[in-house]
């Protein structure tokens, strides 16, 4: 994060030491903050630039909020400032209605009650200043576009044609300055339909007929009719309305322009094909204008659903970690003459590993997925799978692979790849019911050179899958990636697929983009950052606890939910394991402390007060031999667990015994 003072954090807490404990915070994560006395002089720093601001709920209790509510009634187009409301204890909106004005009041707020983790904060603070950082760059657009929009203006009005522009009912709100040089008439005597004023009285009933008939049908208007000039005289004009439409093809607005066509035949043309030069760039100054504010909406939404996805899918894994534990352990001890309930356990464990695969691709679309990214040749990798794909898409497909010579290593995950380009290349099968050619092209490009959102400047790997498929009209286009968006019939897909391709590019800190045309097919590319070294990650064994060998262990298992927490102590009791349970790091400490030493400690990574990682980095203090293994529902961004080995929930006895193995390493070992 840069030092710049539009990223910093600013703090509004008058009671106590509360300030400078939110600045401890904020300075331990590396965020750059000040501290505020009085609303006054929060509004003073958040002018002078802030990306967000810490206010405390007795802060704007009994103080005069109108400088701050003035200022947020006055900010920019592309301002949203963001807040961070810290209520009382137990002050959460729904118990402390009092609160509940300053939502109104602060709009952009995220409310966190008291008492509160420090990781908590931290986590807010950052989604806080990507927030901000998207407002900034909406900012540099629509300056941009103003600029644009400025040199059109000055280009209008400098130009020796009448130029105006009428909202979608015909209401002229603006004419360039050559139209009252010549008419002699002022802005208020234009207003609205005021322009009939001008207009030859003969030709003043077919020129409101022809005018009628275009804003009800959309259909552009080309007519020559007469003008009155500044000293009464009427001279021909030839007239020119254009329709500027947005992108689902609706009327926004009318241009249109008044051409003398007195003058001479060369003047005359070059008129026009100013005229209609002028046409084109404000109908692309409006088109721009228009994407920029769309693509930022999308980008907020895209980043408010993605927030909720990942929340949700870490809750369900929580509550599927018992759910297939206890299946698996069902499943072990069934014997093998009650095919009934063997058939019974094994579907619903294939049920519940669908959910696991659900779950893992909205955890994907969150980019909260565990990754285990490493150095891949990616032509390598598709060359290896080219079988599965082909098998995958049947006869009726055939596939091209195009891949460039000597290309530079990616950084990814090659499990999560190959499902990725699998989950693309199916798509584009589904698209041609009638079979084509999916091509598959691997080449490295310079983001510096190419305008691809979301990239940073540099080299990528570029992998693109394009199909010759039936395509995407542009309201399917601009949904295609959200989650459980699907056109398929009901049955078929979850609509998961392109929402986990777009979250795993954005994870690995490349892109994702699609393009489309109804009728010419998809193409779907993916962009991946260049690797300088494998990366440690994180695998999913296979196979049957019962062929890991392993020599029983004294095991301290920490997790704050007890449903989860007894699963996973019947799963290590049944694998012959010792087990002894805390329900917090606070107790797993204290245990430690008095004189229990395991021969290896499991531990959740999501708890209140002490999360995993903080239980880690005690406990690596005192005991540094001591193995650690770490459970988690998801990997955020928001923190690391560098180092230490983690298994992602839910997860299998097989599963659980592999990474013991990995952990405890010679001292799992069965004795010979």
């Amino acid at each position: 994060m840069t030092a710049a003072a539009p990223e910093r954090g600013l703090v509004l807490a008058p009671r106590g030491r509360d300030a400078v404990l939110a600045q401890a915070i904020l300075v331990e994560a590396r965020v750059p903050s000040a501290i505020c006395d009085t609303v006054a002089d929060l509004v003073a720093q958040i002018e002078a630039g802030a990306g967000f601001a810490l206010v405390t709920e007795e802060a704007l209790r009994s103080t005069d909020l109108s400088p701050l509510s003035d200022f947020l009634a006055a900010q920019p187009e592309w301002s949203d400032f963001p807040f961070i409301l810290l209520t009382e204890r137990g002050g959460g909106i729904e118990r402390n209605p009092a609160a509940a004005r300053y939502l109104e009041l602060l709009g952009n707020v995220t409310v966190i009650e008291r008492p509160f983790h420090p990781t908590t904060l931290v986590t807010l603070t950052h989604s806080a200043l990507r927030g901000r950082r998207r407002q900034y760059e909406a900012r540099s657009r629509l300056l941009a576009l103003n600029e644009s929009e400025q040199q059109f203006r000055t280009l209008a009005n400098s130009i020796p044609t009448l130029c105006w522009m009428a909202d979608a009912d015909g209401t002229i709100f603006w004419y360039n300055q050559q139209w009252y040089d010549y008419t002699g008439t002022t802005p208020v005597e234009m207003d609205g339909w005021g322009w009939q004023s001008v207009h030859e009285p003969s030709y003043l009933p077919d020129v409101l007929t022809r005018w009628k008939h275009s804003i009800a049908s959309g259909e552009e208007l080309d007519m020559t009719f007469p003008l009155r000039s500044r000293d009464g005289v009427y001279q021909p004009f030839l007239t020119r309305v254009r329709p500027v439409r947005d992108t689902s093809g609706a009327v926004v607005r009318w241009f249109g322009t008044n051409t003398n066509i007195a003058t001479q035949q060369a003047a005359e043309t070059a008129l026009r094909e100013l005229a209609a030069d002028l046409e084109h760039r404000v109908a692309e100054r409006t088109e721009a204008h228009e994407q920029a504010l769309d693509q930022l909406h999308q980008a907020q939404k895209l980043e408010t659903i993605g927030q909720l996805t990942g929340g949700v899918a870490h809750d369900f894994n929580n509550l599927l970690t018992p759910i297939i534990g206890a299946l698996d352990l069902l499943q072990r001890k069934t014997q093998g003459d009650d095919a009934r309930t063997l058939r019974l356990l094994d579907g619903a464990i294939q049920s519940a590993e669908r959910a696991r695969v659900l779950v893992q691709r909205l955890l994907g679309f969150a980019r909260r997925q565990v990754l285990e990214t490493r150095a891949v040749d990616v032509a390598d990798l598709i060359t290896g799978m080219s079988d599965l794909i082909r098998s995958s898409i049947g006869a009726t497909s055939e596939l091209i692979v195009e891949a460039g010579h000597d290309l530079p290593l990616a950084l990814a995950d090659p499990n999560q790849l190959e499902l990725a380009i699998l989950n693309l290349c199916i798509n584009s099968r589904d698209a041609m019911p009638e079979g084509g050619k999916i091509t598959i092209t691997i080449e490295i490009i310079d983001a510096a050179r190419e305008t691809i959102a979301g990239l940073t400047p540099g080299q990528y790997i570029h992998l693109a899958v394009a199909d010759t498929g039936m395509g995407m009209d542009p309201a399917i286009l601009a949904r295609a990636v959200e989650p459980f968006y699907s056109t398929k019939e009901q049955g078929r897909g979850t609509g998961l697929g392109l929402s986990m391709v777009h979250g795993l590019a954005a994870q690995l800190g490349g892109a994702f983009k699609l393009e489309s045309t109804p009728g010419t097919g998809t193409t779907a590319s993916f962009y991946l950052a260049l690797a300088d070294a494998d990366a440690p990650g994180i695998r999913r064994p296979s196979g049957d606890a019962a062929d890991i060998a392993m020599s029983p262990l004294s095991i301290l298992l920490v997790d704050d939910e007890d449903v989860v927490r007894r699963a996973t102590k019947a799963m290590l009791k049944d694998m012959g394991h010792g087990v002894t349970e805390s329900a917090g790091g606070s107790e797993a400490l204290e245990k430690l402390n008095a004189g229990l030493m395991p021969d290896v400690l499991i531990t959740d990574f999501k708890m209140p007060r002490m999360s995993g990682a903080q239980l880690a980095e005690q406990v690596y203090q005192k005991w540094p031999d001591l193995p650690l293994l770490i459970v988690t529902g998801y990997i955020g961004d928001a923190y690391e667990v560098a180092g230490i080995r983690v298994l992602a929930k839910p997860f299998r006895q097989s599963e659980l015994a592999a990474a013991l193995l990995d952990v405890v390493g010679d001292r799992a070992q069965p004795a010979s």
